[in-house]
């Protein structure tokens, strides 16, 4: 039997009172494969025979998207990261995107997943990352805790990559809603070069915009709380049904992607990532969002996606 790209399959399962929720998280980058409710997609699947095609749903740590070239500067010195982004030259995704994760827990509804990020090339750092994935009712919660396990004080940030669908409705057709007044500008090889208000602009989402409408690879912050302190991402189709991604004050930078290559079927098409993020893009060289832990000192933070109804 030929072994899963993404390694072993744990599959969850808990009976809420709307249906029942289902998820399949992987192995490899402690990644979402599956999350459906009653049947109903909340995010974008893929089989297990696959790799996740545009990052789908892996965990990205210790820093989410890009490094300009790879290269960040600590106490003077440069760091020189491996490029993994050969097209703009850069570093992306973090160290943990092919890495396998081992359980040290495991409930009919929830798996706890640990990995360690080891020094290497550009990160003379050790980290204990762990990735707790629990189905609650309508969805699923995920938390995160890094603990610095290196003899000074480290960096990090944390972010995630699922791409977000409403059961059966064409990507084309979903209404993106995010209250955010700003997005960050980006230079040719994607890497924040200042920001913008949105307002005016067709990367405001505040009032929803169609997707298929849409032409975004862009983080936004000064993303409005809610009462909760959370910040909500939407995507519903046009009867309403929908799906919302909640994040945490931890996460105050989103990242809103609508890629056109998508594999779907034979071809490519449109899938919507929505990526909660502690640190926008190119953290290690800017400082914007970054932060720093003691040794031995812990983190936490939480997001999480459910389904909405009309």
């Amino acid at each position: 039997m030929t072994a899963a790209p993404t390694g072993g399959q744990y599959h969850l399962r808990h009976a809420g009172p709307d249906g029942v929720v289902e998820a399949v998280v992987t192995e490899v980058a402690a990644g979402i494969r599956q999350l459906t409710v009653a049947g109903f997609d909340l995010t974008e699947p893929f089989p297990a025979s696959q790799a996740p095609a545009g990052a789908n749903g892996i965990v990205l740590v210790p820093w989410p998207n890009r490094v300009a070239g790879g290269v960040w500067q600590l106490d003077g010195a440069a760091q020189q990261l491996d490029v993994s982004e050969p097209k703009y030259g850069n570093a992306s995704h973090g160290l943990l995107r092919f890495s396998p994760y081992r359980v040290v827990d495991q409930t009919e509804f929830s798996v706890l997943q640990q990995a360690t990020i080891h020094p290497q090339h550009g990160w003379p750092f050790t980290l204990e990352t762990r990735v707790h994935h629990e189905l609650v009712d309508a969805g699923i919660r995920i938390t995160h805790e890094i603990t610095n396990r290196s003899d000074v004080r480290a960096p990090f940030a944390v972010g995630a990559h699922p791409y977000l669908r409403a059961g059966d409705t064409p990507p084309e057709d979903l209404v993106v809603t995010l209250d955010a007044a700003t997005a960050f500008t980006v230079d040719d090889r994607k890497i924040p070069n200042g920001t913008r208000p949105v307002e005016g602009t067709d990367q405001d989402l505040r009032a929803g915009r169609r997707a298929g409408d849409s032409d975004l690879d862009t983080a936004y912050t000064d993303v409005t709380p809610g009462s909760d302190g959370t910040r909500r991402t939407t995507i519903h189709g046009p009867e309403g049904d929908g799906v919302e991604l909640w994040q945490d004050a931890s996460f105050p930078y989103v990242q809103v992607f609508t890629s056109r290559e998508f594999p779907r079927g034979d071809g490519k098409g449109l899938a919507v990532a929505v990526e909660p993020m502690t640190a926008p893009a190119d953290a290690l060289n800017s400082g914007e969002g970054l932060r720093w832990l003691e040794p031995d000192e812990t983190w936490t933070g939480s997001w999480g996606i459910h389904r909405v109804w009309s």
